[in-house]
């Protein structure tokens, strides 16, 4: 076994299994905190920074182990992963957000004029609709041309 196999193991280690107890640990204390009357906020912080941290290590294992370690290809298939996932995943959900944003910010009575708050929720959300399916579109073209020009 080499040093850098055991970091490797290590970080494993940390990321998928104590750093979620800890999460857990930390949401265990501000429940206590909030039942107390306390500031509970940076026990939630804290176990919300766990969960994140484990999981951008699991998104960078899953980026980057798509191809062999020694493949010339595989930073251009973590990259295009990474992407295709912002887009394809991310940004619909943050649609949705910015949906229910606006919808909450719009009100009974509202003025329609293009500096309003509420509209350019709907806008970032149209934005965000956008870009995922240009990704789509462009995907669609690379899987279709793959066979060259005929």
């Amino acid at each position: 076994m080499s040093f850098t196999h055991g970091i490797l193991n290590l970080t494993n280690w940390a990321g998928n299994v104590i750093l979620p107890t800890l999460a857990g640990l930390f949401f265990a204390i501000a429940v206590l905190k909030f039942a107390r009357s306390e500031s509970y906020a940076a026990a939630m912080y804290g176990g919300f920074l766990c969960l994140m941290a484990s999981g951008l290590l699991r998104a960078m294992e899953t980026f980057a182990s798509q191809r062999a370690w020694n493949d010339p290809d595989v930073y251009w298939m973590s990259l295009m992963s990474l992407v295709d996932w912002i887009c394809n995943v991310l940004m619909p959900v943050y649609a949705g957000l910015q949906v229910a944003a606006g919808a909450l910010r719009m009100g009974i009575v509202t003025r329609i004029h293009p500096t309003e708050g509420w509209m350019r929720h709907f806008v970032a959300a149209g934005l965000c609709l956008l870009l995922s399916g240009l990704v789509r579109l462009a995907e669609f073209f690379v899987a279709r041309g793959t066979g060259g020009v005929t």
